[in-house]
């Protein structure tokens, strides 16, 4: 079997690669980089996904394709949104049917959901996405259900936040915090629910999900998640630097929090925002019971390996050249300034 992964470059999409060689698929990537960490028995696309010549090119002679790429939200870029997470993804469709591949794994976003009116949130629950990212990726789900009606097998797999080892991006800011010993905000609602993902655990979803055939729709999480409290609690008493949980004010944090991400100072999007403070977690029982699928890691083992990771690789991080976002690490003069502010509550 053979199968191709967009984005194979990136965070995700390496480690997925990683998993279908050990599961025995023949692998191809597709990426604007190239990366140095895949072996010599991948072999390597450098194109963008927008590219019908080499889209069709990269498919030819594949099982299954895995489309990873998307414009991630901290780009604020809403032509880029919609050019490459819709216009890319219904590219990458148009090929896969031209050349009649077996089977397309689609990976989603929780932020076309939006803010749902009722947790937990089911594969059924309506899509309200209240950002240019989560609309884009709603409107890339539509085109997959689109040529799913014309007989392409395409499968929906939407994630909850994914963490896992070499997983910075924002979480840079939280792990950066407790080092230094420093309180970690959350906002009032301290007992808000909240659901991560480990990034292996999504990758074993995807590969199972490529081996059932059919169009269906998997929301992925950790079984085992609770409060943001306990969670960062438990990470802190790991630590052993001092930090600790403080809980703000909702309303005066939240109003500071968006003045200063609207000025583009906050290494946060917009749906991050949205989201930051709110209880958000799916129901995976359909997943579990279709794919055969049981996520190992809790919230707090999550945590604790993606915090250990960074400690570890504190003096490389940032070095490497052609890192994608979720590897790469955000301003950390931005991430002071959101700190000393948070700490004046």
């Amino acid at each position: 079997m053979k199968a191709l992964v967009t984005g194979g470059a990136g965070y995700f999409g390496t480690l997925l690669l990683r998993n279908l060689i050990r599961s025995g698929w023949e692998c191809r990537s597709l990426d604007l980089w190239r990366s140095d960490e895949h072996p010599d028995s991948v072999e390597q696309v450098q194109a963008d996904i927008r590219d019908r010549g080499a889209v069709r090119s990269a498919v030819r002679g594949v099982d299954a394709v895995f489309h990873c790429v998307a414009m991630v939200p901290l780009a604020r870029d809403r032509a880029a949104f919609d050019s490459v997470n819709t216009g890319g993804t219904r590219v990458l469709l148009e090929a896969c049917q031209h050349a009649a591949v077996g089977k397309v794994i689609y990976l989603s976003s929780s932020a076309v959901y939006g803010v749902p009116a009722e947790l937990p949130v089911t594969e059924n629950t309506p899509l309200h996405p209240a950002e240019p990212y989560g609309r884009s990726k709603q409107e890339a789900e539509k085109a997959c259900r689109e040529f799913a009606a014309r007989g392409l097998d395409v499968t929906i797999v939407r994630p909850r936040t994914i963490l896992g080892h070499g997983r910075l991006g924002i979480f840079q800011a939280l792990f950066d915090w407790i080092a230094r010993g420093r309180r970690i905000p959350v906002l009032a609602g301290y007992q808000t629910h909240y659901q991560f993902l480990h990034a292996d655990d999504l990758a074993d979803a995807c590969v199972r999900a490529a081996e059932l055939p059919g169009p269906d729709v998997f929301n992925c999480g950790a079984s085992r998640h609770g409060s943001i409290r306990s969670a960062l609690e438990t990470l802190c008493d790991h630590a052993g630097t001092g930090a600790r949980v403080s809980r703000l004010p909702r309303v005066p944090v939240s109003v500071a929090l968006a003045a200063l991400n609207h000025t583009g100072m906050l290494p946060l999007a917009p749906y991050h925002a949205l989201m930051y403070g709110r209880a958000m977690y799916f129901d995976t029982r359909h997943a579990q019971s279709r794919l055969g699928w049981a996520p190992r890691y809790s919230n707090e083992d999550m945590f604790i390996e993606s915090y250990d990771w960074f400690i570890a690789n504190r003096g490389l991080i940032g070095s490497g050249p052609n890192r994608s976002p979720h590897q790469s690490a955000v301003n950390s003069r931005l991430l002071d300034v959101c700190s000393r502010l948070l700490s004046t509550f």
